[in-house]
């Protein structure tokens, strides 16, 4: 058998090539970051013709080799270092047949760096519909490599790919350009300073930030030519190269290419002109997002129900048939009822990146994008930052990890501080259970109260975040211009693999990434809650009785009773008796007081902390809803979740700071503690004054 290759599949933004990956390693993938810094790394493994083995590294999009984001940077560094273990044997350059000209820039670079590239053209389904015609052979002999012309929609093409991929050896390494063209004296001068290094290499070291070999620039400063060339001459010599480029691709285009204009078919101008209208886009965009969240509830209920009560079953089975002991209470009242916390979010998380994965396949979040643009103006950002905003939705980590795209620091700091006030996927679980036992399960002309109050907490998070931005934009004094550009892709029919491979991954991620949290969490609270200091905790058996024997109390009461006592005065009850007096004027009793405080590790822990806190001690086969209902408020008496204890709940956990990762990603993205320090203590005054309110107006 071969040994592994790399492949690097590389292309502009929006065309297809997270298709083409997905269609080369199917559910062989993982995602993680590079090395050192906050950029996605997606990577895979696809089986090749002859038992070949291939390692698919999914580089992030990028126009061409001249960087002008952290993004860009990592594939020109990666296809400048042979030493690195991710260096391409070959390279798949995946284009869009409607956008080959462009697509062809970043192309002809990549073949100057004499590194073997096969020029993958998608969405071929698309050119009968748009008159377009390729000669195929004419292009190979022009651009020196070999092409596979390909549909991950019809799932065409990608056979031919693999075997061109396999045959790697056979594909020329010639140039398309001689760098030469661009300024013969320039280069010779350069070439007899270093003789053995690539031009076209050292070409790029010089006119961007990155290294490679034992090459340095302070080398090639040495060099008294390159002293007499300004950043202006430098810049103007790259845009010397985009010419000649473009020559040479126009010239092969000619002959390669031929477009009927009257073939062509084009409903995207009729349907921009509605989804970008100043008011029909906005109106549009509103009605998707409450539909989508009507969905959500209407289509995750039964599978909820069906989690919720089999994790109460499954507590209850485990306490009755493994043997008493620490062990099994362990199980019954810790571990698994954490984890029926966040399972039970699973089928509405799942929908929530079902909708959100449909939206962005298709090509209408970029006219979100787009749209939302003429709002951020007004408020000191660009529509570069409703990116973060709306992956916000997702995590607030990679999504102020996205910032890395916004060219201004200023906007980009305030899109970071900013962006942990839209509603993640993580506060969905909060929400969902307080919504669930405080609003009715009513309609109003066919839309539920419970989604709609979904949608205004999600409302209200963007809201906050964009205020937030007004102001932070007039107090910080940093200049900064910067231009708004975005590309409108086609619009097309979601590919149903790429949908589910989406909704796997992220929700697993998810699972598994809170799951982690969860069940140290729970093991922690078990502890605490079923141990306690003192005569209170190891006598409470006698205490109480002594205290109820006037009652005539059944056995069952008296165990709750005792059990409640116990709970009380354990370590954790010890504990949220201590901030009891902080939040009770929010509405709050201990229990909620603890899992405030533990949610601060993943906020999606709110939910299995109580889960824990109520199973502690419980016979009874209840669900965490059913529990969380049945409890008491002890100052006031009633139900402790009612309605204002309720909105007061929501608006806390609309407005406070999500979690430590969060914190950290700030501070490592902003190289200071200064910016998380201010956002954790602002947010959560915020939060608590908000929450007060509320539930001093509404009680």
């Amino acid at each position: 058998m071969s040994k592994q290759i790399n492949v690097a599949l590389i292309g502009n933004p929006n065309t297809g090539k997270t298709s083409v990956f997905n269609a080369l390693t199917g559910l062989n993938q993982k995602v993680g970051n590079y090395p050192g810094i906050t950029v996605e790394k997606k990577e895979g493994v696809c089986k090749l013709p002859r038992g070949v083995k291939a390692h698919i590294i999914d580089l992030p999009g990028t126009y061409s080799l001249n960087a002008s984001s952290l993004d860009e940077n990592v594939v020109i560094e990666l296809l400048l270092n042979k030493n690195d273990k991710d260096f391409p044997d070959i390279a798949v350059l995946v284009s869009d047949v409607e956008n080959l000209k462009r697509n062809l820039l970043l192309f002809t670079q990549i073949k100057d760096l004499e590194i073997p590239a096969i020029l993958a053209i998608n969405m071929a389904d698309r050119m009968q519909y748009k008159g377009i015609t390729l000669d195929i052979a004419y292009l190979e002999k022009q651009f020196n490599t070999k092409i596979a012309l390909i549909s991950t929609r019809k799932n065409q093409g990608i056979d031919h790919l693999k075997q061109l991929i396999s045959n790697f050896k056979d594909i020329p390494k010639t140039p398309c350009l001689s760098v030469f063209d661009i300024d013969e004296n320039y280069f010779q001068n350069l070439k007899k300073a270093f003789p053995n290094q690539l031009l076209y290499k050292l070409w790029l070291v010089i006119t961007q930030d990155v290294n490679f070999g034992k090459t340095n620039r302070k080398e090639m400063e040495a060099v008294a030519d390159f002293k007499t060339k300004s950043k202006a001459d430098l810049k103007r010599l790259q845009q010397r190269e985009t010419i000649k480029r473009y020559q040479y691709i126009n010239n092969a285009l000619k002959k390669g290419q031929t477009i009927d204009v009257s073939q062509a078919k084009d409903l995207r101008s009729k349907l921009d002109r509605v989804l970008t209208h100043k008011i029909w886009g906005y109106v549009i965009f509103f009605v998707i997002l409450l539909t989508i969240f009507q969905a959500i509830y209407d289509w995750s209920s039964v599978p909820m129900d069906f989690i919720d009560s089999s994790f109460a079953s499954l507590s209850e089975w485990t306490k009755h048939q493994l043997p008493e002991g620490a062990f099994t209470s362990l199980l019954a009242e810790g571990i698994i009822p954490g984890l029926g916390g966040i399972v039970i979010f699973i089928p509405q998380i799942a929908f929530l990146f079902l909708f959100i994965s449909v939206l962005e396949e298709s090509g209408y979040m970029s006219r979100v994008v787009f749209l939302m643009d003429r709002v951020m103006r007004r408020f000191g950002l660009s529509g570069k930052s409703v990116v973060p905003l709306i992956s916000g939705t997702a995590c607030a980590i990679p999504a102020i990890m996205a910032t890395r795209n916004i060219e201004s620091w200023k906007e980009r700091l305030i899109t970071i501080l900013v962006t942990p006030f839209t509603t993640c996927s993580a506060r969905l679980p909060v929400y969902l259970i307080i919504i669930s036992l405080v609003i009715p399960d009513e309609r109003f002309f066919g839309l539920g109260y419970q989604a709609l109050t979904l949608m205004l907490l999600y409302l209200i998070g963007f809201g906050a975040a964009v205020i937030s931005a007004y102001f932070l934009n007039k107090i910080l004094k940093i200049k900064s211009k910067t231009f708004f550009v975005v590309e409108m892709p086609n619009y097309k029919l979601p590919l149903f693999k790429n949908v589910v491979l989406t909704v796997i991954e992220k929700t697993k991620a998810f699972v598994f990434g809170a799951g982690k949290i969860i069940l140290a969490i729970s093991i922690i609270l078990w502890f605490l809650a079923s141990y306690g200091p003192g005569d209170n905790f190891n006598d409470a058996e006698n205490i109480i009785r002594t205290e109820y024997a006037s009652k005539n109390l059944s056995e069952d009461e008296l165990h709750d009773k005792i059990e409640s006592y116990k709970l009380e005065h354990s370590f954790i009850g010890i504990t949220g008796r201590s901030i009891e007096p902080a939040i009770r004027p929010l509405g709050y009793d201990w229990k909620i007081g603890i899992a405030i405080v533990s949610s601060f590790a993943a906020r999606e822990v709110f939910v299995g902390t109580l889960a824990t806190i109520y199973s502690v001690g419980s016979d009874d086969e209840a669900t965490i809803k059913k529990r969380m209902a049945a409890e008491v408020n002890p100052v006031l008496g009633g139900p402790l979740f009612t309605f204002a204890s309720g909105i007061s709940l929501l608006l806390f956990y609309a407005f406070a700071m999500q979690c430590m990762s969060t914190l950290a990603v700030v501070k490592r993205e902003t190289n200071s503690w200064k910016w998380p320090t201010l956002q954790l203590v602002i947010m959560s005054a915020f939060a608590y004054i908000v929450a007060l309110i509320a539930f001093q107006l509404l009680k």
